[in-house]
């Protein structure tokens, strides 16, 4: 496999996983290219796991990215990404309101997490990892994952039965601010 070859494979699973750690089209961008400077650099060919590595390489430097803006800045919203992304697209408007609020819902959940957290989230459903590569990527054991998995969806779960709870009692008119 080539350089070129080896970043067709994996570019969209990389610029993906940068995408929603960051929420930032740019962040994601630059992070994504400094992942494949970062690989090219390595002897990657001896690689068994390719994939795995080059998701934990990605996650590392978004994780690094984010440990930076704190330190830089006091938190920021972190959904405005959302908004411009669902834009570029039109399609039906029940079906966009419906994509929307649903999508705004995961992002803001997911944004609420840890980092540990999130990243464990965001290569289990959105890398589509199995616990074990997670495991491996994050040089953790894998019963550290799960239980951050766990913890992750039942923190997740919990705020959106709140939510939910809240809708139904009335106070508050479904996709209201």
């Amino acid at each position: 496999m080539t350089d070129r070859e080896l970043f067709d494979a994996y570019n969209k699973d990389v610029y993906r996983t940068c995408y929603y750690m960051l929420r930032n089209v740019q962040d994601a961008e630059d992070v994504c290219h400094d992942v494949f400077v970062t690989v090219f650099r390595q002897d990657w060919h001896e690689i068994e796991q390719l994939r795995a590595w080059i998701l934990r390489i990605s996650v590392n430097h978004c994780l690094n990215l984010l440990r930076k803006q704190q330190r830089r800045t006091v938190k920021q919203p972190q959904l405005q990404w959302m908004r411009k992304h669902q834009e570029a697209s039109v399609p039906a408007v029940d079906a966009q309101v419906l994509k929307r609020e649903s999508s705004e819902e995961w992002e803001k959940l997911l944004g609420q997490l840890p980092e540990k957290l999130m990243a464990v989230v965001v290569l289990r459903y959105l890398g589509e990892l199995s616990t074990a590569e997670i495991a491996q990527s994050l040089n953790l054991p894998q019963g550290t994952v799960k239980s951050r998995l766990h913890k992750a969806l039942k923190l997740m779960r919990g705020k959106l039965e709140s939510k939910e709870l809240y809708d139904r009692r009335g106070e508050r008119q479904y996709g209201a601010p």
